[in-house]
């Protein structure tokens, strides 16, 4: 086995073709994409140049599968500091500032020490400077407004909202899937 190998995970579509999700988009690593095709999970839809082999047998890596039985999405996004941001695009909802979700923070709009609560409803994407000037203020308080009010985002619109941020690694073979800098043809 050669090292190299570790950097060939498979996109993983569901049985209708769609990516489970895009950001973070659905991908396996190699061995769980092979281990799938063997137990018939899935089916292999476009391979690697690379192969993997054992003394009586060879397969090229997969480098997109999809699932035999469509997964369907869960009912409801799961409150987390990732799904907030992204339903708030990585960007500061005081000051509009687009950053990496390492400098990025959650504020209460109601704070908590006034009643507010953590839910999808009071909770907003902040950058640091601007959480830190909002203090335990409300807004009016601290004299700040939102870009967006705060609410409860669906699965298909953080799946659209994924979209725009596309992954370091794009490989050729997912591009047909993923529909980024896609060229159509006529």
């Amino acid at each position: 086995m050669q090292a190299s190998q570790a950097h060939y995970p498979a996109l993983v579509l569901n049985a209708d073709f769609r990516p489970l999700s895009y950001y973070p988009l659905s991908l396996w690593s190699w061995q769980d994409a092979i281990r799938s095709v063997f137990m018939g999970r899935v089916q292999v839809v476009s391979e690697y140049d690379q192969s993997v082999h054992s003394p009586s047998f060879e397969m090229k890596l997969p480098s997109v599968i999809a699932l035999n039985e469509y997964a369907r999405p869960a009912p409801r996004v799961a409150f987390t500091r990732f799904n907030l941001f992204l339903r708030d695009m990585f960007a500061c909802q005081y000051c509009g500032v687009q950053l990496p979700a390492q400098d990025l923070t959650f504020d209460h709009v109601v704070p908590k020490s006034r009643g507010g609560r953590t839910n999808w409803q009071n909770i907003v994407t902040a950058c640091r400077p601007c959480n830190s000037h909002k203090g335990h203020k409300n807004l009016k308080d601290a004299n700040m407004h939102l870009a967006t009010p705060p609410y409860q985002p669906s699965a298909f619109e953080l799946q659209q909202h994924g979209r725009f941020f596309p992954p370091n690694h794009l490989h050729e073979s997912w591009r047909d899937f993923l529909y980024w800098d896609t060229e159509l043809e006529d």
